[in-house]
């Protein structure tokens, strides 16, 4: 048979991948010796004549194409979740346009990349210009990037990582400093350096100098990927708007709403009112009308999507709205008209909600209040501002709440005592101190005012889809929170046994239960400890539209409403609520709906971000902060048990330290799980989870973030909980502690001289680092707390009324707005 150079050619062309010959023969049923022959040399003609190339192994591509397997850099991850990206070797001016790769998901790898991610991947070519990516195996960590303190020697420059677990330092090559100085944060590029005895890494871009006082906030923005800096076409949209006429809205201009908030709020999200019925309570919570502003597709929507939320520091606020919108258009201010959402709500004297009724209004807020100035006006210290608002507003708010809170203990949703510290920061942005942050009946009563209209919001889309049928119905974004898994309250059963304090066994496990535990040990000298490990045994809450109902709360049906300015979620539910009901322009469109699936797990993400960002940012405030205060001796907790040590969290600030297991002494030490426990092999002492203890400061470290502890005074001879009796012999124990013969302070940096089936210290983690397990082994500011699962960690993106009683929303301070998200 005759072969056809064209036909030979256009098949390796259209082959997604490089072809051999042997599929070259196959796909074109070429036979025969004398025809393989003739293939043979046509495709030596081809590739003299550059119309072909030869790849690895044999095969065959069109010039220009990449090889099945290349190392793939990310360039840019879509709104809709798309990961693209480009391949790490690619010369323009010989090769021309660099080609599209979409790297496709996958279950292992796919969620974890991140802009500027390198990954092993193989290709198929889909066109000339255009790639599919398969993850083979991701390459490096931290996107390919590395941030640090440049330090300039005479020996040379390095970069020093910012993060505590990081093993070594970076040469930097002076030559390509140009402008960058000793002292300068910056983001370097890790280079290949495979021959070279420490990696390299070229700088790219400076972020500040470690002696700002923002640094410490930058820093942890930048190493979570975050960044301030807003689309020009996002700031365009939110340019020249205006608020809307007072048509086809409801007028509650003359009514006294007001909002209540920190003392250091910049914007005001929410405003209440509340009058006396017949049988109950009318209230009426305004949310700002941020849909009627944002609209979906356009540049603005995009960026806030991306962000899914807002991000809080103690010193800075990166918002998920531009300012135009956040603390402008978008904020409740007295005595100024604006755009909201009302959620008009109806209860009866025992907090049960009757009925209810979302509209689109136009408010004027009466007074912009602070929790502990309402507080004071219904306790009878009124001011110029409280004073007229006293009987027709205040007390009818409190009125209103008193049966609120009766209906929450009916209900009996979680009710965890966990107080937090607010960090105080100057006008220069120093740190100057922490106190404990106060909560007042009129923080409470704004959370359930809060409550009360996210159970609303759910319960009016799921009235509304039952009356549409599942098919025309529209979806709601549920924020859902699972009950604990069966092991995690198991251990939580085994460890408070030991404290005399049971929990029913056998049955599905309810709120009202651990209450009830929580209640046994509020008297007793480690109420601290049980609501910790009851805490950390608690699921994570995730926004969906699958609802499986709030444990936390105990609630069958909730959504987020109230705070769209903060969270992406809440804009996405007013937009239904806007279509559902027929509101006007800014509802839900049908492409939300096509991937609202995916758009709940992106903000579930970006809220776990946000929430490791701020508590990074804390770390290294109170590290920068106690840097000045080392040899101090100071009382603490044991908030974690590992086996390369203890972590301590500090009475005084809340600051969380690390003792490592070679500063505790001259005995080897077995770190017993089930009992929360290391236990001395030799001289049986025991440091247990939740014991108090008296530490000296050896090292904090504002850059990294983490703090050197060692024991100090008798709490060298072991700390334990009063009372506590294991009811288990111990077992699964590791063994801990420096080799026979050595003090503790004689061992130093070699792990592997531990004798045989001892676990060996790793002294990265000494600094701080190293990964914390639930139940005895995580801290107070640790990712695994439970606390993530109502969104209440210190520093979350969140809104009013929506922590657990007693939780860990604090003074729903909207300057740094901490407000918990259950």
């Amino acid at each position: 048979m005759a072969l056809d150079k064209s036909e030979i050619l256009n098949l390796i062309r259209a082959a997604p991948e490089p072809i051999s010959k042997r599929d070259i023969a196959q796909a074109l049923g070429i036979k025969g010796g004398e025809n393989r022959v003739a293939l043979k040399q046509i495709l030596k003609l081809l590739e003299k004549n550059g119309a072909i190339e030869k790849a690895a192994g044999d095969n065959y591509s069109v010039p220009g194409s990449l090889p099945e397997v290349a190392v793939i850099e990310v360039t840019s991850i879509s709104v809709d979740g798309d990961v693209r990206g480009t391949p790490i070797e690619w010369d323009e001016a010989l090769r021309g346009k660099r080609p599209v790769i979409e790297i496709m998901p996958d279950k292992k790898h796919y969620p974890v990349m991140k802009e500027r991610s390198r990954a092993l991947c193989r290709l198929r070519r889909i066109n000339d210009n255009t790639y599919e990516a398969f993850i083979i195996k991701p390459l490096d960590t931290a996107r390919g990037l590395v941030m640090g303190l440049v330090r300039v020697k005479k020996s040379g420059a390095v970069l020093i990582p910012v993060d505590k677990k990081a093993k070594n330092d970076f040469d930097l090559n002076t030559a390509e400093l140009d402008d960058v100085k000793d002292g300068d944060l910056a983001i370097g590029e890790i280079q290949p350096s495979r021959d070279l005895k420490r990696k390299r890494a070229r700088i790219i871009k400076v972020i500040g100098r470690q002696e700002d006082p923002k640094a410490i906030s930058l820093i942890s923005l930048y190493e979570n990927g975050l960044h301030e800096d807003w689309p020009p076409q996002a700031l365009k949209d939110a340019e020249g708007l205006k608020v809307p006429n007072p048509q086809d809205r409801e007028d509650l201009r003359a009514l006294p709403l007001v909002t209540i908030d920190g003392i250091d709020a910049r914007d005001f999200d929410d405003a209440v009112f509340a009058e006396k019925t017949e049988n109950g309570f009318h209230l009426i919570v305004a949310i700002a009308d941020v849909a009627y502003y944002v609209r979906a597709g356009s540049a603005l929507d995009k960026e806030a999507q991306r962000r899914g939320n807002s991000t809080y520091f103690p010193d800075r606020v990166v918002p998920m709205l531009p300012e135009a919108l956040s603390n402008d258009l978008c904020s409740l201010r007295p005595h100024e008209p604006r755009a909201c959402m009302v959620a008009h709500l109806w209860i009866d004297m025992q907090g049960q909600l009757q009925k209810y009724k979302f509209t689109r209004g136009l408010m004027q807020s009466a007074a912009r209040l602070v929790y502990e100035q309402v507080q004071a006006a219904y306790d009878g210290q009124v001011d110029d501002v409280t004073g007229p608002l006293l009987e027709p507003v205040i007390k009818p708010l409190y009125e209103a709440y008193g049966i609120l809170d009766l209906a929450r203990q009916k209900r009996r949703a979680l009710d965890l005592d966990l107080p937090e510290r607010q960090i105080i920061i100057n006008e220069d942005g120093d740190m100057t101190g922490v106190k404990k942050r106060m909560r007042l009946d009129s923080h409470k009563l704004i959370e359930e005012f809060m409550i009360l209209a996210n159970v609303a919001a759910a319960s009016a889309l799921e009235s509304k889809a039952a009356k549409t049928g599942p098919r025309n119905a529209l979806p709601c974004v549920y924020r859902i929170h699972d009950r604990p898994s069966f092991d995690k309250l198991e251990s939580v059963r085994e460890f408070i046994e030991n404290l005399g304090l049971s929990l029913p066994k056998g049955q599905v496990t309810q709120p009202a239960q651990i209450n009830g535990v929580l209640r046994q040990g509020a008297e007793t000298p480690y109420s601290h400890l049980i609501s910790q490990v009851i805490l950390r045994a608690q699921a994570q809450a995730v926004y969906s539209v699958n609802n499986i109902g709030h444990f936390g709360l105990a609630l069958s049906h909730y959504a987020h409403f109230t705070s769209p300015i903060r969270r992406y979620a809440d804009l996405l539910v007013h937009r239904a609520l806007i279509r559902a009901y027929g509101l006007g322009p800014g509802g839900l469109d049908d492409l939300e709906i096509s991937r609202i699936e995916e758009t709940c797990q992106h903000i579930s993400q970006t809220e776990r971000v946000s929430m490791e960002a701020e508590r990074s940012a804390v770390d290294r405030f109170t590290a920068s902060w106690l840097s000045e205060r080392c040899g101090a001796e100071f009382s603490g907790k044991i908030t974690g048990v590992t086996r390369f040590g203890l972590f301590v969290t500090l009475d005084e600030s809340g600051a969380d330290g690390l003792i490592p297991m070679r500063s505790m002494g001259d005995d080897f030490y077995e770190h017993d799980e089930r009992a929360h426990a290391l236990i001395g092999k030799r001289k049986n002492k025991i440091f247990r989870l939740g014991a108090l203890v008296t530490v000296r400061l050896m090292e904090a470290n504002g850059l990294t973030g983490s703090t050197l502890l060692e024991l100090s005074g008798a709490s060298r001879d072991g700390a334990d909980i009063p009372g506590f009796q294991a009811r288990f012999r111990p077992t699964g124990r590791h063994k801990s502690g420096p080799p026979r013969g050595k003090s503790g302070g004689e061992y130093k940096k070699k792990p592997n001289k531990y004798k045989k089936g001892e676990a060996a210290e790793k002294p990265t983690e000494y600094a701080g680092g190293g990964k914390r397990k639930p139940f005895g082994s995580t801290s107070r500011f640790s990712g695994d707390s439970a606390l993530d699962s109502f969104g209440g960690k210190p520093g979350g993106p969140s809104d009013k009324g929506n922590a657990p009683r007693g939780g860990k929303r604090p003074g729903g301070d909207k300057g740094n707005k901490h407000k918990r998200k259950p």
